[in-house]
């Protein structure tokens, strides 16, 4: 997994601190970002953040690029659907000797290790010789409807993998450009950050929220699953380690000051 941080709002806590200065303020938006000194645009944030006052931070925006993934984690994070994805296509792109993810759990097992692999193997003959099945048809169709050779098999390779890419398993790699405000940030820190999140996933919004603490400290001071900032909201389904979660998540904010 290979996690960046593209682009973001600049300066994202003063774009906030302004946003949130101003419905409460008579003055002009150029009186209001002059008088926010540094110290006052941290002052201003955390007391944000303090009293739960999220509508301002959708001011700011973040913008990541996800490599390495896979598409089993595809579909589990455009279920947030407050954010904007560029995502791969298996409709336009071949997967030649596609790369994919293997859980840690089949991983430790040396024997489903190999199964895993064999499976992966088998799936990629099974992609390319339906992929080659496919294409020789819509080529012979394409001639026959009167294309050239060359556009008869570009044409015809689209055609092909866009089919034959249905055999392809949940593990294989994806990248895409995503795009999120800092409120939606936050509710996705606070889902897939929890220790109840899938493991993917979970280490996806850990590495997200590093970077995000890298440029905007204060804004993501509270970020992270719903017990660093408060009770736990899970019920039975707990997972019993609040106060190691705290801890983890007090350190890793700690290394980015």
């Amino acid at each position: 997994m290979h996690v960046t941080l593209i682009s973001h709002t600049p300066q994202p806590e003063r774009t906030v601190a302004s946003a949130a200065r101003l419905c409460y303020s008579a003055s002009t938006i150029d009186e209001v970002m002059e008088r926010l000194t540094d110290e006052k645009t941290a002052s201003f944030v955390d007391m944000l953040a303090e009293i739960g006052h999220e509508s301002p931070i959708e001011h700011a925006s973040f913008t990541f690029g996800i490599e390495g993934v896979s598409r089993s984690l595809l579909a589990q994070i455009t279920r947030h659907r407050m954010a904007s994805f560029s995502v791969q296509s298996q409709r336009y792109v071949r997967e030649k000797a596609f790369e994919y993810v293997i859980p840690p759990e089949i991983q430790a097992i040396p024997e489903a290790a190999e199964i895993y692999r064999r499976a992966m193997e088998e799936d990629q003959r099974h992609y390319e010789e339906l992929a080659a099945l496919l294409k020789d048809r819509h080529i012979r169709e394409n001639l026959e409807a009167g294309m050239d050779e060359k556009s008869a098999a570009h044409t015809a390779e689209k055609q092909a993998i866009e089919d034959a890419r249905f055999v392809l398993p949940n593990a294989c790699t994806t990248k895409m450009i995503m795009t999120m405000n800092a409120r939606s940030l936050m509710n996705f820190f606070r889902h897939r950050c929890c220790n109840r999140a899938q493991w993917e996933i979970r280490e996806l919004a850990e590495k997200m929220l590093v970077l995000c603490l890298e440029v905007a400290p204060h804004l993501f001071k509270n970020a992270g699953p719903s017990c660093v900032s408060g009770p736990c909201p899970e019920g039975k389904m707990t997972c019993g380690k609040c106060a190691e979660v705290r801890e983890k998540y007090k350190a890793l904010k700690e290394r980015g000051e």
